[in-house]
């Protein structure tokens, strides 16, 4: 007791309230912060998209200890305005071109403020069956949506998770394919199991497959082709398979792109299954980005030969609405994920759970905690139905062609790979610098576009970022911003293309 009158004695910012949760406290300082989050989507163009601080500028700003006397909500957020924001790159602004979106909605916000609200642990059924009976019933709605193979839903007998990211989403598989082979071969042969990718497969397989114990001699980063978009041949895939079987070792696990990080490539499901299966390996269908938009029908083919997948997982909190984290994966076999991640202390026992008769989701992650996602995405497919949903992503698409048909009736540009989805990847063409050494003229292009992409992004007025494949420097013009129209697509032009002049200019 001595340490909560020390505490209101020296003034605690509540009042009388000493209780960190109080209703009526929380009513007040929730409007405050709506109001004050509200503000900053309103006025969000106003500042540079790309943060424009220098490492350490924060510590600058802020006291070296933490305050003993607690301070007052609107000193916070005063504080927020003046330090915080100018250390922010803008993900939300309509000026936002980078990386891939995250992408968010009013739905989206509300639906993390409720999950965060209740603030429950659905480590188990019984620890808030609602949180896992309500994650259940949206992965199955989602994998409907995207016309997901039946085996894949809980109506089949497979079954969906959200997951944190897209990174963790591939370790759960991994291990469990891991521990599926091991289980045949012997777990002392762990040392021949061998993963296989692309090229421009993103770079959490590798970090998952270490971190799994898989040699890291034997991660295949199979190298893709510009003439091919940078897809994985399945012919490739054949020959380092065969090659590492002569060798003595095993093959374990393929994972598959749909819509790859640096260029949206697209692997080729069909054939690609078709060679996994002879070998008896796991597949995974990595769709993080392009997966929202095939719950649109005219691009639902690019998952076509999904059924042939153990796996498959979009991250929902890119291009479907829903904030950060909230990555959606699906299962043929939950059995294989619960063999390998299952643990259960006493203190966990339960009567649901020992009947087998409810799903406890702490055994198909790697952590025992969990949020409660499922709250969001509800909320965001309720909110907006599926066909609202599809003409979001639809907008983002068209204007991703608008933006496609200015590069290309500008003779000084090129689009470097086929778009499609809803990102450009472009450059300033060798043809319209001037000319030099043949020898090294990819060099002095590449150059000239980096060049490019730090002036535009030092200016502030939009965001870009790049990708370095097949030696092409290029700039990655990616769309899917909640607040981003038309006029922004056609502003960020005029920028590329005045930044462009000036340059041009300067030679």
């Amino acid at each position: 007791m001595g340490s909560l009158a020390s505490f209101n004695e020296l003034g605690n910012g509540f009042g009388d309230h000493v209780n960190p949760l109080d209703p009526e406290e929380f009513r007040r300082q929730g409007h405050m912060i709506i109001d004050f989050l509200a503000d900053y989507y309103q006025n969000i163009e106003k500042y540079p998209v790309l943060s424009q601080v220098e490492p350490g500028y924060l510590a600058k700003r802020l006291p070296t200890t933490a305050p003993y006397v607690a301070e007052p909500v609107e000193a916070i957020l005063q504080d927020v305005q003046q330090h915080i924001i100018p250390g922010i790159t803008h993900w939300q602004s309509p000026n936002y071109f980078a990386y891939f979106p995250s992408s968010g909605s009013v739905a989206g916000f509300l639906g993390e403020m409720l999950s965060t609200g209740f603030n429950v642990v659905g480590f188990n059924w019984i620890s808030s069956p609602a949180a896992t009976e309500l994650e259940s019933i949206v992965m199955d709605w989602l994998g409907q949506m995207l016309d997901l193979p039946r085996a894949f839903l809980f109506s089949g007998n497979g079954g969906g998770v959200l997951q944190g990211t897209t990174c963790e989403a591939i370790l759960c598989t991994v291990t469990a394919a891991r521990d599926r082979m091991l289980l045949k071969v012997g777990r002392e042969h762990i040392g021949k199991l061998v993963v296989y990718a692309s090229d421009q497969t993103h770079s959490a397989l590798a970090k998952a497959a270490k971190i799994a114990g898989i040699d890291p001699k034997n991660f295949r980063a199979i190298k893709t082709k510009r003439s091919a978009a940078f897809g994985l041949s399945p012919e490739s895939l054949r020959h380092a398979i065969s090659t590492d079987v002569k060798a003595g070792l095993i093959p374990l696990y393929l994972c598959a792109t749909i819509g790859t990080t640096s260029t949206t490539a697209v692997d080729p499901l069909i054939p690609l299954c078709d060679v996994a299966k002879e070998y008896g390996m796991w597949v995974h269908v990595d769709a993080a980005y392009a997966g929202s938009a095939c719950i649109c029908p005219e691009f639902r083919h690019f998952i076509d030969g999904v059924e042939g997948a153990d796996s498959f997982s979009l991250n929902a909190h890119k291009w479907f609405f829903t904030t950060l984290d909230c990555c959606c994966m699906w299962v043929k076999d939950p059995s294989s994920l619960i063999k390998s991640l299952s643990t259960n202390p006493e203190y966990l026992r339960n009567k649901a759970s020992d009947s087998k008769q409810v799903v406890d989701y702490k055994d198909w992650q790697i952590t025992l905690s969990r949020r409660f996602r499922a709250m969001k995405l509800w909320l965001v497919l309720r909110s907006y139905g599926v066909a609202n949903l599809r003409n979001f992503l639809r907008s983002h698409v068209k204007m991703a062609k608008r933006f496609e048909e200015f590069v290309t009736s500008d003779g000084r540009f090129e689009v470097v790979v086929p778009r499609y989805f809803a990102m450009v990847c472009f450059r300033v063409s060798p043809s319209a610098l001037p000319i030099g050494n043949a020898d090294d003229y990819e060099t002095r292009t590449n150059e000239f576009n980096r060049k490019l992409l730090e002036t535009i992004n030092a200016a502030g007025r939009i965001y870009v970022t790049h990708a370095q494949v097949d030696g092409i420097y290029m700039i990655r013009f990616a769309i899917g911003a909640s607040l981003t129209e038309d006029k922004h697509v056609i502003m960020a032009w005029k920028v590329v293309q005045e930044t462009v002049d000036a340059m041009l200019s300067n030679l």
